[in-house]
């Protein structure tokens, strides 16, 4: 599979704890979306526009394929755990790594391009140890989600998804099997109580 070059991004503040779609925030699906390809997902936007259309990646989808596989030279940067993440159902021979920057170089640099914060993606055709001095965390995906113009909307109108602030950690936690009950679990509140829903709603 080759190197996917980083999307190109517009411009985005920090994600704040607003109900709107923009790139840093999360979406995270609702106990009703049962499609396969995205049941109980949480996928990071990197990019949205009402007329662009949105990408985004699912972080709790780890793969069983090493990164050193795929990669050679990025199995000592990226994130435990460290395989490649099934990042969506588009292009799965697409590859994109998605970074945290270190705080010194949080307005980026050459090869990165930020998503929001200290979230940006970064070009894999540089070699892995000249990227490597200003990130702190890595995770390499396959595939990505993708969304034309309206599409994204439609779905959140009809109750697909919610939409929610990220955290630094989550694209890169080690427990990605269990992120999408802790975000909720961490909203309180209405969200707290999507957490414990059955798998199948049809359980309930």
């Amino acid at each position: 599979m080759s190197p996917l070059p980083p999307p190109s991004l517009p411009p985005s503040s920090a994600p704040t704890p607003s109900l709107l779609p923009r790139a840093g925030n999360l979406l995270l699906a609702t106990p009703s979306l049962e499609d396969p390809n995205f049941h109980r997902s949480v996928i990071l936007l990197l990019a949205y526009g009402q007329e662009e259309g949105a990408l985004g990646v699912v972080l709790n989808r780890a793969n069983d394929v090493p990164v050193g596989i795929l990669l050679p030279g990025w199995e000592d940067v990226v994130s435990e755990p460290a395989s490649v993440f099934v990042g969506g159902p588009v292009q799965r021979s697409a590859v994109i790594c998605v970074a945290r920057l270190r705080p010194d170089v949080a307005d980026g640099f050459d090869g990165c391009q930020p998503v929001a914060g200290r979230i940006a993606t970064i070009d894999l055709n540089r070699p892995a140890q000249e990227m490597a001095p200003g990130v702190d965390r890595v995770r390499i995906f396959s595939g990505y989600a993708g969304w034309s113009a309206g599409q994204l909307d439609e779905e959140l109108e009809s109750g697909s998804w919610f939409v929610l602030p990220s955290e630094l950690d989550d694209p890169f936690t080690s427990e990605p099997d269990g992120l999408w009950e802790r975000i909720l679990l961490r909203q309180g509140g209405r969200y707290a109580l999507y957490a414990k829903a059955p798998p199948k709603l049809s359980m309930n």
